[in-house]
């Protein structure tokens, strides 16, 4: 999106074919209403960028099928040359005839035509520049099929279109629709407004519409059609006065046999233009994020940079992109149906240019300083209030105007220089995600880098393979309630993107629920198939590691053991309901992490949740788990069996921010080994968990550590199921026990270590070697034969426990112990790996001096 300058907002608005209630399409659901089908196929216009068109930048629905586009907008165009009677300079009409060309050019090179030109859809910026608008309403509508209402203005219309006459997908009397108009159709266009530049007049406007038809379609006789419409409308001396080259490019417009007319490009490479084209500096696409092209800014900063802001009449917010002002306009109250409406105006263009809370914003917020340690919150008129805004609901904070506008140019400077600020951005991500970014945030922060685009067009896409029947069945039942995702471009673009994934990872198969997982990566990059795919075939390695094999009932059922024993791990109590009354994870939790909740919630929820989710590693997903069950608890621990399956069969409003909130602390409480996975991904580098050292004491995802002697051993999926509580490995117990005794800010607010390490082998046993501040409770000495607890000094020491992390230490792997905790509800339990003989080589062990 280019800069907002001295353009404005501008707003049109038409209304879709209404389609009939009682008709179903042939696979027996109701038809998608013609207004879904022009908001998908809408865009692809936002992506289109190019000095000659006005950009378009965003679209909505209303009642009744209307439409509302929001579109770059200036106040001049060339009916005010029209309506002022004004005779355009010969250069001027080169000029601006090159200008439309080029912008036909690039559409043309993009498969759509104009088909709409007119003299109001011609606007010129402040410098007289050619802006073309409404460029895209043919293409949006399937060529006019999704409307009542013909395309273009017959005074304008090519011959050609003018012979097919209408067409409406509903006339009976109309069985083959007409084909579409091609670029040549718009070069017509456009010779009838040089001709009217040049006489000064409009063209056809004093007869009627059948008699206008009529002498257009007679034109076809005629060898010179310039000449003829001079003299028809008496301006036959002022045109003879033309230089050749501007005769020679009107007759090249007005030729009447398509078949002989130029296209935009031949016209832009013609001989006319030699005086003019020299003038102009051939277009170039901005390189994007994800390319094999190196990326750079120009900047021109001054000696002193505190001189950078000094300007306090210089309008920064109109050097913001176009789609960041809209979205902060709709951020600060903004209403487009109440715009039309207090203009009495439906197909116009008001200008939207009410911004009143960002007029107080300092210029130092547009220059955010990258490498300035303290907050990342500019100073400005409202600091204090920003900086109270960090600490406010996530909701609210996606709502106030100034706060995003400072997060939104915040996250584009870092994200314009990723990858060298991957850490920035993985630190600013911890706040808080805007919205408008979340979809190169979320790349960011899943590694994506290299030439997206080639690898994606590289895939076979096309060819027929088994899996199509299966995904064409799914598509439609995916996150339907969402206009995007349920248009016919967004199934398309659906089909594309998992079918590359399923063609590009022949040792996986498509699973149902991948369709899920595809469905915020591709909301978020509808318009770049490329980086919705990078990002998906990112994620799935990550967190769902061999989920998609043929066969992954072992990786299943290894992931839904480890679920129960975090459930175990955290909730004690509810785990022991669970359990008595049969309700396994297996019941209700293979939805969820087989699709990473994106089944579950709605659209809304899931990019909140994975705003954290991607910031965390592999066993999130887990503690995910556990606060949705916790949320649920008091309803799921005074019913049975059969209320608890009818609960899960329609899930309860879950709070989504509470739910991050509660998942963040879980994450912290849990050890690193203790959601060891043999079937997880293989060792990477090890890392930053993304939360940061501030937030937990457990810093980087396990499975991602290399192996050593004191790593977790794999278990057989029989002996990991017969155990309530995780393991923890050897290294984690050391790294944790010298945590607990490094000072106060390792400690509980009572002054506790947030560990205990419980030693349950004989007195003897003890006296030759513990962990240093372990406290030895032998087995038999605190649990009766039917496993109630005794009073006793041993039992004391276990309740005053209750809150930390307790490690069960033992020869080799007795986990009665742990289990028996478990049954008494005694949360934060686990084992430790491979028992004290796993330490007897480290040196670590306490030998207690004799007593003399």
């Amino acid at each position: 999106m280019r800069p907002l300058k001295d353009a404005q907002l501008g707003a049109f608005t038409f209304f879709a074919s209404a389609l009939p209630h009682d008709v179903c399409g042939s696979n027996g659901l109701p038809l998608t209403p013609n207004s879904i089908k022009i908001l998908g196929r809408f865009q692809i216009l936002k992506t289109l960028t190019h000095p000659r068109l006005c950009q378009y930048v965003d679209i909505s629905r209303g009642k009744h099928e209307r439409l509302i586009v929001v579109a770059e907008h200036y106040e001049s165009s060339l009916s005010d040359f029209q309506k002022r009677g004004i005779t355009a300079s010969p250069e001027k009409v080169l000029q601006m005839a090159y200008e439309v060309l080029e912008g036909l050019e690039f559409m043309n090179k993009h498969g759509m035509v104009h088909r709409a030109l007119s003299g109001h859809n011609v606007l010129l910026d402040c410098k007289g520049n050619v802006k073309l608008a409404k460029f895209g309403l043919y293409h949006m509508t399937d060529h006019g099929a999704d409307v009542d209402f013909p395309i273009g203005y017959p005074s304008y219309l090519a011959p050609e279109v003018i012979a097919q006459g209408s067409f409406h997908p509903s006339d009976p009397s109309r069985d083959v629709a007409p084909l579409p108009s091609g670029p040549k159709t718009d070069v017509w266009s456009l010779g009838v407004l040089l001709f009217e530049l040049c006489a000064g007049r409009r063209l056809l406007q004093n007869i009627d519409i059948s008699e206008r038809l009529k002498f257009i379609l007679t034109l076809g006789c005629m060898d010179d059609i310039v000449t003829v419409l001079a003299e028809e409308h008496g301006c036959l001396d002022t045109i003879k006065e033309l230089p050749e080259n501007v005769l020679e490019l009107l007759r090249k417009c007005l030729t009447f046999l398509p078949s002989k007319r130029p296209t935009p490009t031949d016209l832009l490479r013609d001989h006319v233009f030699n005086g003019v084209s020299c003038l102009y500096t051939p277009f170039q696409k901005p390189v994007s994020l994800f390319s094999s092209s190196l990326r750079c800014a120009h900047l021109e900063l001054p000696e002193d940079i505190s001189e950078l802001c000094k300007d306090d009449d210089e309008d920064y917010l109109s050097e913001r992109a176009i789609d960041e002002v809209y979205h902060l306009w709709c951020l600060a109250g903004g209403d487009l149906e109440k715009e039309l409406t207090n203009k009495e105006i439906i197909q116009s263009k008001p200008p939207i240019c009410t911004l009143p809370k960002l007029k107080d914003v300092a210029g130092e917020a547009y220059y955010p300083l990258l490498e300035d340690e303290q907050s990342s919150l500019p100073q400005s008129n409202s600091s204090n209030e920003l900086s109270a805004t960090v600490t406010l609901p996530l909701i609210i904070r996606e709502r106030d105007t100034e706060y995003q506008l400072i997060r939104i140019i915040l996250f584009d400077r870092l994200l314009k220089a990723y990858p060298y600020k991957k850490n920035l951005v993985w630190k600013e991500a911890r706040v808080d995600i805007p919205p408008l970014v979340r979809g190169l945030a979320w790349a960011a922060l899943l590694g994506i880098e290299g030439d997206i685009q080639a690898k994606y067009e590289s895939i076979d896409k096309d060819t027929p393979i088994p899996t199509d029947r299966q995904i064409e069945v799914d598509i439609p039942r995916c996150h339907q309630y969402d206009e995007l995702l349920s248009s016919p471009q967004g199934h398309v673009k659906f089909r594309r993107v998992l079918k590359a994934w399923v063609v590009s990872h022949p040792d996986l198969v498509y699973w149902q629920g991948l369709d899920s997982l595809c469905a915020p990566f591709l909301y978020l990059n509808f318009n770049n198939e490329a980086l919705a795919y990078a990002c998906m075939s990112a994620f799935i390695p990550k967190y769902l590691y061999n989920f998609f094999l043929k066969d992954n009932s072992h990786v299943i059922q290894e992931y839904l053991t480890v679920f129960s024993q975090m459930i175990a791990f955290h909730d004690p109590e509810l785990s022991n309901h669970l359990n008595e009354i049969g309700f396994i994870p297996d019941l209700y939790a293979i939805p969820w992490f087989l699709t990473m909740f994106t089944h579950v919630f709605p659209l809304h929820k899931i990019f909140h949740l994975w705003d954290t989710l991607l910031l965390g590693n592999s066993s999130f997903p887990f503690c995910i788990g556990v606060a949705i069950l916790q949320q649920l608890r008091d309803r799921l621990l005074a019913n049975g069996f059969n209320e608890c399956i009818l609960l899960f069969s329609d899930l309860p409003e879950i709070d989504i921010e509470r739910c991050v909130r509660e998942s963040i602390n879980l994450f912290c409480w849990t050890p690193k080994s203790a959601t060891y996975r043999q079937h997880a991904q293989p060792p990477k580098t090890a890392g930053d968990n993304g939360f940061g050292k501030t937030a937990t004491y457990y810093s980087s995802d396990y499975q991602d550590m290399s192996k050593t002697d004191l790593s977790r051993e794999p278990l057989a999926l029989c002996d990991l199921k017969a155990e309530v509580s995780p393991r923890i490995s050897a290294e984690d117990l050391i790294d944790l026990c010298e945590l607990s005794l490094a000072g106060p800010t390792k400690r509980t607010r009572a002054g506790k270590p947030k560990i205990v390490a419980v030693d349950i082998r004989s007195a003897e046993d003890f006296s030759r070697g513990h962990i240093s501040g372990s406290v030895n409770i032998p087995f038999g000495t605190v649990f009766s034969p039917d496993g109630e607890l005794v009073q006793c000094p041993a039992t004391g020491i276990l309740q005053n426990s209750r809150g930390r992390v307790i490690v069960v230490i033992c020869h080799a792997m007795k986990s009665a112990f742990a289990a028996h905790l478990v049954k008494v509800n005694f949360s934060r339990v686990c084992i430790l790996d491979g028992g004290i003989n796993k330490l007897k080589s480290t040196g670590l062990l306490t030998v207690p001096s004799p007593q003399i």
